[in-house]
């Protein structure tokens, strides 16, 4: 079955960095386009990045708060994606779960590839906390 599984997640100071790293089995994973989420405490689930497959180029999409500090890349022969996080403020804290959305072999993206309703497959998460 498919499973996807994070890795990386810790502790760091305001302005550190962490690499998270969703790996993904039983699926062909050239036919998903991957997201990362995170959940605060209290707080509604929001998007981070995703990355398209080779049908959209792997495009990288970003939510407005990461953009410029975090970078999503994918590697198909490992069934891979990493996303890089650099000068964490204490608000990126949270759990964060990378999913997947089937495209198959030839699908493009959903409209809006941040959004969560479009992802069926969910890892469970791994926690960052940014503090001092």
């Amino acid at each position: 079955q498919v499973q996807l599984v994070e890795s990386g997640g810790g502790l760091v100071q305001p302005g550190g960095s962490l690499r998270l790293s969703c790996a993904a089995s039983g699926l062909t994973f050239d036919y998903y386009v991957v997201g990362w989420f995170r959940q605060a405490p209290g707080k509604e689930r929001e998007a981070v990045s995703c990355i398209g497959n080779s049908n959209d180029d792997f495009r990288a999409y970003y939510a407005g708060p990461v953009k410029g500090r975090f970078t999503v890349s994918r590697d198909n022969a490992r069934n891979m994606v990493t996303l890089q996080m650099n000068d964490l403020k204490p608000e990126d804290t949270g759990v964060y779960f990378c999913a997947a959305h089937y495209t198959g072999r030839v699908g493009r993206p959903p409209r809006d590839p941040l959004s969560d309703v479009y992802y069926y497959y969910w890892g469970q998460g791994t926690q960052v906390l940014v503090s001092s």
